[in-house]
């Protein structure tokens, strides 16, 4: 009986969230998630969702892209596929402190990685970027790591500091989403 249960609850879970790999996604190798079937809490597709995450960390397997670059990606995906139209996606990274390294050419990565020669965000950065997300730098981290503009992907933006640039996208209505 436990297990007659446990395999519908299975089958159902599967199918209120299957994951969305379709080719639908604006960001296509980057940013799955699950598709919900049913929700009480309904996507206004009609008005700009404007946000700016606060990304402050890396992690430990340089060999992968860094999971809280790829959730901009993740919401570009999540939101085009909910009916919201590109246009009124607009999304901003703010990147400070050890995910500072993230935003790296390869050489100046692999000084800070032990060793690992290629970038594991360089093609999610740039398909951020081609999406229209800002890829903003904190200065401040910047010189404290001794990061020259010429040692970071051509995509990333300085701004004086990450708080400088928290405070004016809000200001601009971006909404912050910290982890």
């Amino acid at each position: 009986m436990k297990n007659i249960f446990f395999l519908l609850s299975l089958l159902l879970s599967q199918l209120l969230y299957s994951q969305n790999t379709t080719q639908e996604s604006p960001i296509q190798a980057y940013g799955s998630f699950y598709e919900v079937e049913q929700t009480d809490f309904k996507t206004d597709t009609s008005h700009p969702l404007k946000v700016v995450f606060e990304v402050g960390r890396s992690f430990d397997d340089a060999s992968k892209p860094n999971p809280l670059i790829e959730t901009a990606a993740r919401y570009i995906n999540m939101h085009y596929n909910a009916g919201v139209a590109l246009k009124n996606l607009e999304v901003a990274l703010v990147i400070h402190g050890s995910a500072s390294k993230d935003i790296l050419k390869d050489e100046k990565y692999a000084q800070k990685n032990d060793g690992i020669k290629t970038n594991s965000n360089t093609a999610l950065i740039t398909a951020l970027a081609e999406k229209g997300v800002k890829i903003i730098l904190c200065g401040q981290t910047a010189a404290y790591h001794n990061i020259t503009k010429t040692e970071t992907l051509p995509e990333v933006e300085f701004a004086l500091s990450a708080m400088t640039a928290l405070v004016q996208l809000q200001n601009d209505g971006y909404r912050l989403i910290s982890f």
